[in-house]
């Protein structure tokens, strides 16, 4: 008698693949989030330009919204391509154990690295929105210490803070100020090589500014990229989000204050931003 052949079993699931559907889910609503964003910008937008009536204004803006949405998708397009592939890989029933495995933590990987695009790009699209706050610098900066220590340690390069600004306070958004100096010491870090030395620098000596200075000994920065660093989607790495350094100035302009950035070929880089002790109306 013969009988049907018995359907192939389910491989059972691993951590590894579990956390990488979860990954998906939770950046997929990240993304969903973005586009809201997105689209009420474009209402913004639109009603801007309504009420200026002002032709040349109106292709301007047009202009950088489209420039924005064909960045925003070629961004998004390759991890997210990497990712589906490496799903899709997993749903082979019969794939051994080790290559599963192996191909979860290559989604979850590319799923990482389009969260952190994601975010990126609702943070830059929402622009300074946070609520200002007192609080001890000194505080901030040990916390910023604590946070990138493991990535550097991980690298072999050496962190250290020199913290000059004693017991004061700043009145600013905690939040993106954080963010912004942990964008700057990922740059940094990024760009040292084991045994190389990232120096984060405080001190309150320019007068009404609180200055943070952040420096590496890396290979420096290209002639031709330092008039684009601050500039939006703009990146020399293969998986940078191009928003880092643009989230940075808005985030020191949103405070009244700027950023610089030196560097020396062969000789590393320094980057320094400025924020007022007292920020002034609109800051």
């Amino acid at each position: 008698m013969q009988t049907d052949p018995p359907f192939p079993q389910e491989p059972p699931e691993s951590d590894e693949l579990r956390q990488a559907f979860a990954l998906f889910s939770a950046t997929s609503e990240k993304l969903a989030e973005t586009y809201l964003e997105l689209q009420a910008q474009v209402a913004r937008l639109s009603a801007e330009l309504a009420a200026a009536n002002g032709e040349l204004a109106r292709h301007e803006r047009l202009s950088a919204l489209g420039e924005m949405a064909a960045k925003l998708a070629h961004q998004l397009r390759t991890p997210l391509a990497a990712a589906l592939l490496y799903v899709g890989h997993l749903s082979r029933p019969q794939l051994a154990d080790e290559d599963r495995l192996r191909f979860a933590a290559k989604a979850q990987a590319r799923l990482k690295q389009l969260e952190r695009l994601v975010a990126d790009m609702l943070a830059f699209v929402k622009g300074a929105q946070g609520v200002r706050q007192r609080f001890p610098v000194h505080d901030m900066l040990a916390e910023l210490m604590q946070v990138m220590e493991a990535q550097a340690a991980t690298q072999g390069v050496h962190l250290m803070l020199d913290d000059r600004v004693g017991d004061l306070a700043l009145t600013a958004d905690r939040q993106a100020l954080s963010g912004a100096l942990t964008s700057l010491l990922e740059n940094a870090l990024q760009a040292s090589q084991a045994g190389q030395t990232v120096r984060l620098v405080a001190h309150a000596n320019a007068g009404p500014f609180v200055v943070f200075q952040v420096e590496d000994e890396g290979e420096g920065i290209a002639e031709e990229a330092r008039s684009r660093l601050f500039d939006p989607f703009y990146t020399t790495r293969p998986e940078g989000s191009g928003l880092g350094l643009a989230i940075v100035k808005q985030t020191a302009d949103a405070h009244g204050g700027w950023v610089e950035a030196e560097s020396t070929p062969g000789a590393g880089s320094r980057f320094t931003l400025y924020i007022p002790q007292h920020p002034g109306p609109g800051a």
